[in-house]
């Protein structure tokens, strides 16, 4: 039980209110002195007002008056005059003297703590203001036995009720927290539970009923969060099934548009001019769909294999792009360039970066071609302390926004219309093999740059 919060509050009300009592009870006790001394001095002053009004008195009746005002002797001062009034055995020499004629408050706290820690008896003087002024100065002497007696029957008594207090306190807290907090929390808590064995079900999405804000906010906040992420699941088992369903049909198409390349080769070679005329466009249409049948395959494997590292001279490796890409090209006016220095090694897998490079600069050839318009395609590499770093620019259209939300992922990063969008999901892939990273420097009107950065590593 005092591991839960409803248990911890209880304990710490508890101990919070018995301190409280704590510090309201010192100054109580000090009072209860306060009062009990000048109640004696009210006593003792009506017994000296008996020997005044009869100054004839028996020895007897002297001890009587004095025993029913719990001291040994009164003094009277009236009229300057210090008088002797009443007066009987004193057990002892007076040790102290108190003054309770407007004394402070921490004289009379330290007076009553001394009082309660010395168990001795001890003879005191205590000196006060006459009622209804009937004199100048009263000062009697008494024991303090009683006194420290009377003293702690009060501060018991105090104590006691304190704990009464502070126990009913405690429970009424412990209950008001059971209800108000520990069971909404605890609500909460089993909707989580109850999610986390069936995410997919939407009836188990908690629907917010607390009354308290924090509560209310909190709920609201676990409800959006379980809504998303079964959307989330859901989405991923439809997308599971759809890579399965289109990996199977691709591997079984790209059979088929093989098959279908072999007979155009053979159209390509016909006389008729309308043959000739439609053959490369043929040609061309089959190639695409050869190459996103291949790229939907690659992806739909469980992972890239791992990038085979070794060095190779990186401006070679990217002429060979550029070479492969000018052969796609044709009529359309579109420039290519390279800035490597001669003399760059980079420690990777070539084949890997070859389809990285190959990727980029096709999308950019294919978004320059689309705009039907003229550009250039530049490919600039460098070398800083820690990495190798490729930028891959081009002067085309940009990107659309809605390409930029989801550039680096499958299905949803897509630019080109018709585009499944793999290419920069695959790039991103291999990059993250060899890791390193890709990023989207710019894009606007004027162009794009993608920058990609390829780790030293331990190279010997």
């Amino acid at each position: 039980m005092l591991n839960s919060l409803s248990g911890r509050f209880l304990v710490l009300t508890t101990v919070f209110v018995m301190l409280a009592e704590v510090l309201i009870f010192v100054p109580s006790v000090a009072r209860f002195r306060e009062d009990y001394l000048l109640g004696h001095l009210e006593r003792a002053q009506i017994a000296s007002l008996a020997l005044l009004a009869d100054d004839m008195i028996s020895p007897d009746l002297e001890n009587e008056l004095l025993k029913n005002a719990g001291v040994f002797n009164v003094v009277l001062r009236r009229d300057e005059m210090r008088q002797l009034v009443l007066s009987g055995p004193v057990p002892g020499a007076v040790e102290a003297s108190f003054d309770l004629r407007d004394p402070p408050a921490i004289t009379l706290i330290r007076d009553a703590l001394v009082r309660l820690l010395d168990p001795e008896p001890r003879v005191i003087r205590v000196i006060g203001n006459p009622r209804l002024e009937a004199g100048l100065l009263i000062e009697v002497t008494m024991l303090t036995t009683d006194l420290r007696v009377a003293m702690f029957d009060y501060g018991l008594r105090i104590l006691l009720l304190s704990a009464v207090i502070s126990i009913i306190t405690a429970l009424l807290l412990f209950l008001s927290v059971r209800i108000l907090l520990v069971r909404p929390i605890a609500g909460v808590v089993g909707h989580m539970q109850r999610y986390a064995e069936a995410p997919e079900d939407t009836r188990s999405i908690i629907t917010p009923s607390a009354s308290v804000t924090e509560l209310r906010q909190a709920e609201e906040a676990l409800q959006s969060l379980q809504t998303q992420l079964t959307q989330a699941l859901k989405q991923k088992d439809r997308l599971a099934q759809l890579g399965a369903a289109v990996a199977r049909v691709s591997h079984d198409l790209r059979n088929i548009l093989t098959a279908a390349q072999l007979f155009t080769d053979r159209i390509e070679g016909s006389k008729d001019p309308t043959v000739a005329r439609m053959a490369p466009k043929l040609v061309g249409s089959i190639t695409r769909a050869v190459s996103l049948c291949e790229s939907t395959l690659a992806f739909g494997r469980a992972e890239e294999p791992a990038p085979m590292l070794s060095r190779f001279n990186l401006a070679r490796l990217t002429d060979e792009v550029l070479d492969a890409e000018r052969l796609a090209i044709g009529d359309a006016d579109i420039s290519l360039s390279a800035d490597i220095p001669g003399t760059m090694t980079v420690r990777a897998d070539p084949e890997q970066i070859y389809r990285v490079l190959q990727n980029l600069v096709r999308n950019a050839r294919q978004a320059i071609a689309g705009s039907g318009q003229p550009g250039e395609i530049s490919i600039k590499g460098y070398t800083t302390d820690d990495g190798w770093i490729i930028e891959v620019a081009d002067t085309g259209p940009g990107l659309p926004p809605k390409a930029r939300e989801h550039l680096f992922q499958p299905f949803q990063g897509g630019v080109r219309k018709g585009g499944a969008g793999l290419g920069l999901a695959i790039v991103a892939e291999l990059l993250r093999g060899h890791g390193g990273t890709i990023t989207l420097k710019d894009s606007a009107a004027t162009g794009t740059t993608f920058v990609l950065r390829l780790p030293m590593g331990d190279v010997a």
